[in-house]
């Protein structure tokens, strides 16, 4: 569902906002109210995300537009899709970097892109891209290993102001030294100054990295699947999830992919213990890569 926006000023944090948020708290009703009442209302549905982190994070947002409790909160948001969107930025988390876990990039270079390239085309699904930082990184690597010009590459969120940032591909300056370490340790085959331009206090990164990707919106809670594709990634968005939501999302990706196709997920992630379990065999277990097994168990 589109949610109209507009740009708006972001509300100081008082001192009696910090002594409302030292003295706050979420119940397991208040949760399941809010959550109920924002998929009624924009369509956005958290109502299987890890109730510990969705609390931490109200907990911030109630801090943020000076609420005293949930429920002045719920009233805030449902009467202003402006402020709901704001809120939505603490929902979503939308926080990453450039070739975030590097051994994972390096394993999937020597690992996955070898097989990759002895396919006619390719299709890749990234999904809970954010702001882009996964995309580029991968975008990049793909590159270097020849395989970028034949793929279609699908980066979705729920987030529709990380799409946005994620189109644009400007991140801040400071961070590049970090993303610069990060790439290296991944393996990386340039100086990692060729894939961006400084302007100001912002590092532009080289369009035609992105000419093969279609930025869109897809929530792994209510849409279905992408056609058929032979990578997908899904890095450190299942921690976010209870059981329920995480069979859902590897059910997608298994439906997603193609004969013998590989999986991605974040460090701290697995589908050990997951109705998906048998589905898969594991490529390389600390990187979190998987292959789709030819059969599925009966």
């Amino acid at each position: 569902m589109s949610v109209p926006r507009k740009s708006a000023t972001p509300k100081p944090v008082l001192a009696t906002a910090s002594a409302h948020h030292s003295r706050a708290s979420v119940s397991e009703s208040e949760l399941h109210l809010l959550m109920e009442a924002i998929y009624l209302t924009y369509s956005y549905d958290f109502r299987d995300y890890s109730g510990a982190s969705q609390k931490r994070r109200l907990l911030q947002a109630m801090a943020h537009f000076e609420c005293p409790t949930v429920g002045t909160l719920q009233t805030l948001v449902l009467k202003d899709a402006t402020l709901f969107m704001e809120l939505l930025q603490y929902l979503t988390i939308p926080v990453s970097e450039m070739f975030r876990d590097p051994a994972f990039f390096l394993a999937l270079r020597q690992k996955v892109m070898p097989v990759l390239q002895t396919y006619p085309s390719l299709k890749i699904w990234i999904a809970g891209c954010s702001t882009g930082e996964e995309v580029y990184s991968l975008a990049i690597l793909l590159r270097e290993e020849g395989l970028l010009d034949k793929s279609l590459i699908y980066a979705t969120d729920i987030n529709p102001m990380a799409l946005e940032k994620a189109r644009r591909g400007i991140f801040p300056l400071g961070s590049i030294k970090g993303h610069t370490v990060n790439y290296q340790q991944a393996g990386g085959k340039q100086a990692f100054s060729d894939y961006y331009s400084a302007a100001y206090d912002a590092a532009v990164f080289d369009p035609s990295l992105c000419e093969n990707v279609t930025f869109s919106d897809h929530s792994l809670a209510t849409d279905s699947v992408f056609s058929e594709t032979q990578l997908v990634l899904c890095r450190n968005v299942l921690i976010y999830f209870n059981k329920t939501l995480q069979n859902r999302a590897l059910g997608l990706f298994h439906e997603s992919l193609s004969h013998r196709g590989f999986m991605a997920l974040g460090s701290k992630e697995s589908i050990e213990f997951s109705a998906y379990a048998d589905h898969f065999a594991v490529l390389d277990k600390p990187a979190r890569i998987f292959r789709k097994l030819k059969v599925a168990p009966i």
